[in-house]
């Protein structure tokens, strides 16, 4: 096991070394000041000596079989092409609190809504053969947030088979305030613009909230209440799914948590939404004004 640490200042080090010492674990810890999380993962890949290697984040809790599971589908394909097998595995919220279980339900796919043939996976569950990381040139080392899709569509180009395992399953934290959320989102989307992804999607963003919903809603204020059947339809759609994934942990709340948790999705969602349409611009402007220092991943051999 290979564990880079980006520069923490609390006891982590430590902790990591003491049980290297006792050999507790099988750890190689590298200490790496102000790595980014590309450059934290291409330098745990580098020192690693397999030629499989399982990613994951720290602060995850992974299934007994997560490994196991794992890299079963590059184990199967060793008599034939393994090395262009990326094996994505899936992962859960670990809620403790309303607010998390509404925010995984609000922003977090379940199982049932995976798609294999399109599913981009999370680099806190995926596996893949070192050489694939070595044929693209590893992560983007010049990109903060949204590392781990550059690396998953640049696999695709390359003509990798993604093979979607539900059951190598990584349980992790959603963040536990409003305010942490909408940091977390910000920066997605700020990694969005500067690795210029998702342009539609995030168009699509600001002509709902800038254009369309101003005109919904001036429009149900001079029409009449009649009109507002608009809304509640574009709401419904918008709510839909979120109330569909938080009907099922409902029940293991008391009746007020439950109210808390069924009004903490809009404002989630909505909040995110704000979010990314903050991030993004700032994300296109770093990218313009480091148009001459920053490769083309989608031009990249």
């Amino acid at each position: 096991m290979v564990v880079v640490d980006g520069g923490s200042t609390d006891d982590t080090v430590a902790k990591l070394q003491s049980w290297q010492k006792s050999g507790r674990l099988p750890l190689r810890v590298l200490v790496e000041p102000g790595a980014n999380i590309s450059q934290g993962r291409n330098a745990a890949i580098a020192a690693a000596s397999g030629t499989v290697i399982a990613c994951t984040d720290a602060g995850v809790e992974l299934e007994p079989q997560w490994l196991a599971n794992l890299v079963q589908p590059l184990e199967a394909g060793a008599q034939a092409d393994e090395h262009a097998v990326v094996a994505c595995g899936f992962f859960v919220p670990d809620a403790r609190t309303v607010f998390e279980t509404a925010l995984g339900a609000t922003t977090l796919p379940a199982v049932e809504d995976i798609d294999p043939q399109r599913f981009l996976p999370s680099s806190r569950s995926v596996a893949f053969c070192k050489s694939a990381w070595e044929a693209i040139g590893g992560y983007p080392a010049w990109l903060d947030y949204c590392e781990d899709l550059i690396f998953d569509l640049r696999l695709k180009e390359r003509g990798y088979r993604f093979v979607f395992v539900p059951d190598a399953v990584a349980h992790f934290r959603p963040r536990s305030s409003l305010r942490a959320f909408f940091k977390q989102y910000y920066r997605y989307a700020r990694g969005d613009g500067k690795a210029d992804l998702w342009r539609w999607k995030h168009a699509l963003r600001y002509v709902t909230y800038l254009a369309a919903l101003p005109l919904l809603l001036w429009w149900v204020l001079t029409q009449g209440v009649g009109w507002t059947v608009p809304l509640l339809v574009g709401a419904a759609v918008m709510f839909f799914t979120p109330y569909k994934r938080l009907l099922p942990s409902l029940g293991a709340l008391g009746a007020f948590d439950r109210l808390k948790a069924l009004l903490w999705v809009p404002v989630i969602r909505v909040s995110g939404d704000i979010a990314k349409m903050l991030g993004y611009p700032v994300g296109v402007w770093w990218r313009w004004r480091h148009r001459g220092d920053i490769p083309n991943w989608r031009q990249q051999a």
